[in-house]
């Protein structure tokens, strides 16, 4: 599996597009954390929201053991490239260690497929999984990664997997190499020269002379237009 096959695969699994548009996948209804509006005086997060967050952020859900499996796993769903970094470098296990506390659902899912793969790699290689070569984990994981594919008794790995590659996804995907390896630039200001001379010409327009320097001067785009009584543009 390559980081463009593992790609195609995002798309794959039972959560569908939900998990990587949303960044949601809790199977509940109810919300875990319902926050009141409080008066925070200014745009951002809610007093409320701060306090949740810290909270999160001062517990640890993954064991070391855990978490140097989980960095492995990332890693092959989005290695790095030639383009960019891999799912470790975006910060995806970050990611899905706060997912892990702020969605409750996940944990039990997600500790029981990473235990599986211990027993997996136990009853093939008898070893646990990161004890166990590359290229072994590679076998294992095919096992896993494309569901239309697996046999009956791997459909527990199955639902693992793709909960796993529906959050790597999205934990990379919304971060900042993330961005620069999709070629997302966002909104930006740019520079407008007006009405290309070519385009005028076609429709028997040009730029007013008296004017260009007025209204295409970059220098003062964002100074409010000033006009006199008679309707002409004085600056």
């Amino acid at each position: 599996m390559n980081r463009r096959e593992n790609l195609k695969l995002l798309l794959a699994g039972s959560f569908g597009t939900g998990l990587i548009l949303s960044g949601c996948g809790s199977e509940t209804n109810e919300l875990a954390h319902q926050p009141t509006i409080g008066d925070f005086g200014s745009y951002g997060r809610t007093p409320e929201e701060i306090k949740h967050n810290d909270l999160l952020q001062s517990t640890t859900f993954f064991t070391d053991e855990e978490r140097k499996k989980l960095e492995v796993l990332v890693d092959i769903i989005i290695p790095a490239d030639d383009v960019s970094g891999s799912a470790t470098d975006a910060g995806v296990p970050d990611f899905i260690e706060f997912m892990m506390k702020d969605i409750p659902d996940y944990q039990t899912p997600m500790r029981g497929g990473l235990l599986w793969l211990d027993h997996k790699a136990d009853e093939l290689f008898g070893k646990k999984f990161l004890e166990i070569s590359q290229e072994q984990r590679l076998q294992i994981i095919d096992e896993i990664a494309y569901p239309d594919k697996a046999k009956p008794e791997m459909q527990s790995g199955v639902r693992f997997f793709n909960t796993l590659r529906n959050l790597t996804a999205t934990g990379f995907f919304t971060s900042e190499l993330g961005f620069k390896d999709l070629g997302y630039v966002g909104n930006r200001p740019n520079a407008w020269d007006g009405v290309p001379e070519e385009v005028l010409a076609k429709h028997g327009l040009q730029n007013d002379p008296k004017y260009k320097d007025v209204y295409l001067d970059i220098a003062t785009r964002g100074t409010i237009a000033q006009w006199d009584d008679e309707g002409n543009l004085v600056g």
